[in-house]
């Protein structure tokens, strides 16, 4: 009897074990072995690591999380669809204003998709981070509705936070003027920049309050914003500024397109007006299949 016991007990292990390994399918959220590639793997491969020499993981790693934040995997078909977007808004822009070698060189080695928000200890949401110019993750993947594409939640979510974070990558790597670090120096705001408004910081010279926490972001706030939308919307918004608010955010303006231009060879209105033509694109492209 014992015998009988202790067999039922080793089969009923056995059949727990062989269970998880079936639901580990290839198209599995969480990390597995590396070596068994679905389709999506392999359009990774072909279009990201063979062309621009990134890695994209899409699968849960711990090694990748940022364990301050409870997190959540990215969906699988959201991030087969963000995947996509991000090559052509953003680095098949920055590839046809400037070929293929500048993205190749400068862009990040890694490329890391989150499903869920990442909210720190002041309340507010991480967008995106920039690690050392080597790595991009991007938060919040499973949001995105498959059904009803909103370009206007995927600019502020992920559009936006490429450029932003690429940005970071730029001015790392080629130190910008610090005139600008001194044209808003006495309204940097720090960690308080979460109780800032909106008009409150336009009114300070900052285009958004998240630009009013120091001065790196407030550079690549510029940068991203300015690219992410039309004119008619920058002129807006500068627009709806105080007069000292709108002479501010002028000059630092001027310096950020010298410095790309000078630095970088990038010619900032015609990257908007790449960026935007890509954006109006978005709707018709298909985000279902690999092709």
């Amino acid at each position: 009897m014992k015998n009988i016991k202790w067999l039922f007990i080793a089969f009923a292990a056995m059949s727990l074990w062989a269970c998880s390994e079936d639901d580990l399918d290839s198209t599995s959220i969480f990390d597995k072995d590396a070596t068994v590639k679905n389709e999506f793997d392999k359009w990774l491969e072909k279009n990201y690591t063979v062309p621009y020499n990134i890695e994209f993981k899409y699968r849960f790693e711990d090694k990748e999380s940022n364990t301050q934040y409870n997190l959540a995997p990215a969906d699988y078909d959201k991030a087969m669809a963000l995947a996509k977007m991000t090559k052509f808004l953003w680095l098949e822009s920055y590839e046809e204003l400037l070929g293929p070698n500048f993205i190749r060189t400068y862009c990040p080695r890694l490329m890391h998709l989150v499903g869920s928000p990442a909210y720190n200890s002041q309340g507010s949401i991480v967008l995106g981070t920039a690690e050392g110019g080597l790595k991009i993750t991007l938060y919040n993947v499973n949001a995105i509705n498959l059904e009803d594409i909103d370009v206007e939640m995927l600019n502020y979510w992920y559009f936006k936070t490429m450029h932003h974070e690429f940005a970071h990558i730029l001015h790392q790597t080629k130190n910008y003027p610090t005139d600008f670090n001194l044209i808003s120096a006495s309204n940097y705001q720090s960690s308080s920049w979460v109780n800032v408004e909106d008009q409150e910081a336009l009114d300070m010279g900052f285009v958004s309050p998240y630009a009013s926490s120091e001065t790196q972001e407030d550079f690549v706030e510029i940068i991203a914003i300015y690219v992410t939308n039309t004119p008619e919307y920058w002129n807006a918004l500068v627009g709806s500024a105080s007069a000292t608010g709108r002479e501010l955010i002028n000059q630092k303006l001027a310096l950020v397109k010298d410095y790309l231009k000078t630095s970088w060879g990038i010619d900032l209105d015609a990257l908007r007006d790449i960026v935007q033509r890509r954006s109006g694109e978005v709707l018709s492209m298909d985000l279902s299949t690999l092709n």
